[in-house]
């Protein structure tokens, strides 16, 4: 029986051609945003200053470019990597998310599970 919270597995299928998929190194100083954006043949790059809302902003004119080469996006997928101190980092992905609409279900972005994990 799959727990709710059961975050080791998906619930829906992953479609890498309607997916925007977004990597955010993290530092006090800088976002270093890399995507891959279905229908564009770059692989984006960005260097961001520590803003959820250009973040956001960044996200949407990503998945702009994606519809405009008529692919469809159904899902973002982001992972992220912050340094040692963290600073603040669940605050801005709360505020960000609170700005999101969608018609799907969505997870916490800033909420992770241990559970069922192996140590490393």
């Amino acid at each position: 029986m799959t727990q709710v919270d059961d975050l080791s597995r998906s619930l829906t299928v992953f479609d890498q051609n309607t997916s925007l998929i977004v990597v955010v190194k993290l530092s006090e100083a800088s976002w270093l945003v890399a995507g891959l954006v279905p229908g564009v043949a770059r692989l984006p790059l960005k260097k961001l200053a520590p803003d959820p809302d250009a973040l956001l902003r960044l996200l949407k004119r990503w998945k702009a470019e994606a519809v405009k080469t008529g692919q469809t996006i159904g899902r973002i997928a982001l992972a992220y990597e912050a340094g040692r101190t963290g600073f603040g980092w669940r605050d801005g992905c709360r505020l960000a998310a609170s700005r999101c609409t969608s018609p799907t279900r969505q997870a916490s972005p800033c909420r992770a599970s241990t559970a069922g994990r192996r140590p490393t």
